[in-house]
C-alpha cells in the first residue's frame, strides 16, 4: 500500500528547472539568486556572431596555375660573364702551376733520397709516420711488426707502472716514487721511438747499414732497462718507483692490492724483456746474413777517412 505522501507517478506536474528564468519557483522570486560574480555573463560581453567571420582571400591571378608561364630571372650581362670566366681561368692556371711546383719538389726529394713522411698514426690523432705494409719489404714486415709490438709493450709497462706507483703513493704516502714513474714515462716513450724504433724502421725501409748500428746500441739499453725494472733492486728510493719483483714481495705483506699491482707490473716487464731479446736476435741474424755488417764497416771507414782529410 502506498504511503500517504507518495508522489503520483501519473501526475503531469511540471518539473522546476532551477536555471530557467521565471520557471517554477523562480517565477515567484522574480530574480535568480545566482547573479553577479565571476560566472555572471552579460549580453554585452559576448561578441557578435557577424563580426567573427574572416575576410575573404584576394583573388588569385589568372596565370597562377599556368605551368607554361615564363619566370623572369635577371641574368648577368655578357661583360660580367666574360669577367668571371677570366677569373676562373686565372685560378685554374694558378692551381696548375702550384701542382707542377709541388711535383718538381717531390721528384727532387726522391732523387736525393729524401722520403717525405706524412704523419698517419695513431689514426685518431696522428703524431708519427708508420706504414709497414707499404714501405717495409714483405720478408721483413713480420719482424718489424714484432718490434713495433715491443714499442707498444714498453708504453703499456710504463703506464701500468704509473698506476701501481699511484696506489703505492696513496697507501704508503711516498710521492717521490710517483714522480719518478712519471719521469720514466715522459722520457722513455719518446726516447724509445727516436732512439731505436725509428732507426730500425728506416733501416728496413732503406737498407741503411749505419742505422742498424744505432738500433743495436739503444735497443740494448732498452733491454737492460726492462730487466732492471723487472727486478727493481733497492737502488733508487728502495726500488718502489718500478714495479719489479722485489718491491712486489715487500709490499704484498703490507697491502695486498698494492702488491698485486706490482706483481702485474713485474709480469709485464718480464714479457717485454723476453720479446725484446727475441727481436734483437732476429735483427742481428738478418744483419749478419744480408751482408750489412761488411757494408757498415766500409761506411765507417769512409767516414773516418773523410774526417781525417
Amino acid at each position: 500500500m502506498a504511503g500517504r505522501y507518495d508522489r503520483n507517478p501519473f501526475d503531469e506536474e511540471e518539473e522546476v528547472n532551477p536555471f530557467a528564468d521565471g520557471g517554477g519557483r523562480g517565477k515567484s522570486s522574480g530574480q535568480s539568486k545566482f547573479s553577479g560574480g565571476a560566472f555572471n555573463i552579460t549580453s554585452g560581453s559576448v561578441p557578435s556572431a557577424t563580426n567573427s567571420r574572416l575576410s575573404p582571400l584576394p583573388p588569385e591571378p589568372a596565370d597562377f596555375y599556368d605551368r607554361n608561364a615564363s619566370i623572369d630571372i635577371p641574368l648577368d650581362s655578357s661583360a660580367d660573364l666574360k669577367k668571371k670566366e677570366k677569373e676562373l681561368q686565372a685560378k685554374e692556371s694558378e692551381l696548375r702551376r702550384r701542382e707542377q711546383e709541388l711535383k718538381k719538389r717531390e721528384d727532387a726529394a726522391a732523387r736525393a733520397g729524401i722520403v717525405i713522411e706524412q704523419k698517419n698514426w695513431p689514426p685518431f690523432f696522428p703524431i708519427i709516420h708508420h706504414d709497414i705494409g707499404n714501405e717495409i719489404p714483405i720478408h721483413l714486415q713480420k719482424l718489424q711488426y714484432v718490434a713495433f709490438s715491443t714499442f707498444l709493450g714498453l708504453i703499456a709497462c710504463l703506464v701500468w707502472n704509473i698506476v701501481a706507483t699511484t696506489t703505492a703513493w696513496i697507501k704508503e704516502g711516498d710521492v717521490k716514487i710517483w714522480f719518478l714513474s712519471i719521469i720514466y714515462f715522459i722520457s722513455g716513450v719518446p726516447g724509445a721511438y727516436f732512439m731505436w724504433y725509428r732507426p730500425l724502421y728506416r733501416a728496413f725501409r732503406t737498407e741503411g747499414a749505419m742505422k742498424f748500428a744505432w738500433f743495436f746500441l739503444f735497443y740494448m739499453v732498452h733491454i737492460i732497462f726492462c730487466i732492471f725494472a723487472a727486478v727493481a733492486p733497492p737502488v733508487v728510493f728502495r726500488g718502489k718507483s718500478l714495479t719489479g719483483i722485489l718491491p712486489a714481495v715487500d709490499l704484498i705483506g703490507k697491502n695486498v692490492l698494492v702488491g698485486i699491482f706490482y706483481f702485474i707490473g713485474f709480469g709485464l716487464f718480464c714479457l717485454e724483456s723476453v720479446l725484446s731479446i727475441w727481436v734483437i736476435q732476429q735483427v742481428y741474424m738478418y744483419f749478419r746474413g744480408s751482408g750489412k755488417a761488411a757494408q757498415m764497416k766500409q761506411e765507417a771507414a769512409r767516414g773516418a777517412l773523410r774526417a781525417a782529410i
